[in-house]
């Protein structure tokens, strides 16, 4: 089967100083959508050094404004409702690298305050061998039988965008949309009698270990833990359907370094890097075909068919307040 890239519209650490020839990237941990191998290709290729960090998007936007005055970053990844946001706060600077224009429209702001770099499909992370010899769940209401008790982890969407974006895909499965949240309020309600688990920040290691069984994640963490680590693995995209969800970067405004900065994104964007991320199973921004060894390890077209996009400026426009009604109503 050929996959190619669609036209959609994807406790904080304080960073060590940079050295002149390093960059610092906020949230590009190395467990996450294998920024492990583009760290170390960017270190290769452009002899750039960039420290490993963990945050998780939230917490890279209220860094970048707490530090508005003294930028410490010189770029910054995150879901494309906090890229957005950054952009609203100008805490970012335009900038257009290299391949921008490829882009399709709805993934980029014109400006270029930020722009995709690939995206993923939500649904379900499965650690076969730690369900206890429960079936592997199929759909979104599954996860709210007893047999699945303990078992079942979602980030926080209050703060991460992935445990956001997997407000939106329950919320839009159960007949919600982005003016409307409460089906999304009342499956975390009902999911909480189930005492799931719910980290902030990226629980890569926590599925692959057996501590969170069923995580709401991306297929290509889905996949890398599949075909890339010992033990049995499954990506489950939901019966009722999820949505494609795009991750962007940016230049970050008054940055120390900003032409180490321009490098690292020019790099990202080039054939090269984006070929990086077909081997971490993302599908790339611009229009490039994965890999054929790649995309047979996808699951079926059909399934993807359950996959939606959503309007993203509207999402991000509801984020806040989703959050603020998912800390006073979900208990």
């Amino acid at each position: 089967m050929k996959h190619t890239v669609l036209p959609l519209l994807f406790a904080t650490v304080i960073a060590a100083p940079a050295l002149a020839e390093d960059a610092i990237c906020y949230n590009c941990p190395p467990q996450w959508a294998d920024w492990a191998s583009m760290l170390k290709a960017i270190d290769e290729k452009l002899d750039i050094q960039m420290p490993h960090d963990n945050k998780n998007s939230g917490q890279t936007l209220s860094q970048l404004l707490a530090e508005r005055a003294s930028p410490v970053a010189d770029v910054a990844y995150y879901g494309v409702t906090t890229g957005i946001k950054a952009g609203n706060e100008g805490v970012v600077e335009p900038y257009k690298p290299a391949g921008f224009d490829d882009i399709p429209e709805g993934l980029k702001d014109p400006e270029g305050k930020w722009f995709a770099i690939h995206y993923g499909t939500l649904g379900l992370f499965v650690n076969v061998d730690a369900l206890a010899g429960a079936p592997v769940p199929q759909c979104w209401a599954d996860l709210t039988k007893p047999e699945y008790r303990g078992m079942v982890g979602y980030l926080d969407p209050s703060s991460a965008f992935v445990g956001y974006a997997g407000a939106v895909a329950v919320n839009m499965a159960n007949g919600g949309d982005l003016g409307n949240f409460d089906p999304a309020i009342a499956y975390f309600n009902a999911l909480a009698e189930n005492d799931p688990i719910v980290p902030k920040q990226t629980s890569y290691a926590r599925v692959v270990s057996g501590e969170i069984p069923i995580l709401f994640d991306y297929d290509f963490n889905a996949y890398r833990g599949k075909y890339e680590e010992d033990g049995n693995f499954e990506f489950v995209l939901p019966c009722e359907g999820s949505v494609r969800v795009p991750y962007v970067m940016s230049l970050v405004a008054g940055a120390p370094n900003p032409d180490a900065g321009k490098q690292v994104l020019d790099f990202i964007l080039s054939d090269e890097g984006q070929a990086i991320w077909t081997n971490a199973y993302l599908q790339p921004a611009r229009p490039v075909e994965l890999p054929a060894e790649v995309a047979a390890k996808f699951l079926p077209a059909a399934d993807y068919a359950r996959a939606a996009a959503v309007d993203y400026a509207e999402m991000e426009r509801a984020q806040a307040g989703f959050g603020e009604r998912y800390l006073n109503e979900v208990k």
